[in-house]
């Protein structure tokens, strides 16, 4: 899903040309739909609803066996052993795959899936994407990564050891809020090239662009 134009990505792209002006630091910047796909609490969920179904049977049977007496038509009869069996296994069944169905739909998973798991997915792939895009791959070992997810409405900055080494963790904190009050406006592009701005900031405060630095690194926004 494209959530911005080409207008938009020249937005954020330019914002990270100009920032680099003043450091020699490499700004990489990441849209993504999604971070996970969380099939695996689709799992929870669905199990988690097939066994309060048999569950509730086990507790009020009766209610269950005299519906399913009047669905067919049949007259009342003593269930037995196994035919009691057969409808908790049954019950357990059509939970299980009626919550698999329902939770297939993308807005009703995300809205489903714990914060915490949201937060974790969404951090390991923002690394994930550093690895392979940014780390090591500038001389002196200056990259940042600006990472959005849109479905889980987060996003992480993750930077170089050398940078994390000389920047805290909470010095980012004004570049994140920045940054998310445009997005939380629906202005994607702009609240980008403010984290943008404002880890260009930091950057030239403790790595100053040197007279023969080169850009490294792509300006432009990629979106996955």
């Amino acid at each position: 899903m494209a959530y911005l134009s080409q207008a938009d990505h020249k937005i954020v792209s330019d914002a990270v040309a100009e920032a680099e002006l003043t450091t020699s630091g490499e700004i990489v910047t990441v849209l993504a739909d999604h971070s996970d796909g969380y099939s695996d609490v689709v799992l929870v969920w669905a199990a988690a609803l097939a066994f309060s179904a048999m569950s509730l049977f086990a507790m009020l049977p009766q209610p269950f066996m005299d519906l399913w007496d009047s669905l067919i038509g049949g007259w009342m009869h003593e269930w037995t052993t196994g035919e009691v069996a057969s409808m908790t296994i049954a019950l357990g069944l059509v939970a299980f795959a009626l919550g698999w169905l329902l939770l297939s739909w993308a807005p009703l998973r995300f809205a489903l899936t714990p914060g915490p798991v949201k937060t974790a997915r969404v951090h390991a792939r923002a690394i994930k994407h550093f690895k392979v895009g940014a780390e090591r791959r500038t001389h002196g070992r200056t990259g940042v990564l600006l990472y959005l997810s849109m479905r889980e409405h987060r996003a992480e900055i993750v930077a170089d050891q050398p940078i994390a080494e000389k920047v805290p963790a909470e010095v980012w904190g004004e570049a994140m809020a920045d940054m998310l009050a445009e997005i939380k406006e629906g202005r994607i592009a702009e609240g980008l090239a403010a984290g943008v701005r404002d880890v260009g900031k930091v950057l030239s405060e403790h790595f100053p662009r040197a007279e023969d630095d080169q850009n490294e690194l792509p300006d432009r926004l990629i979106e996955v």
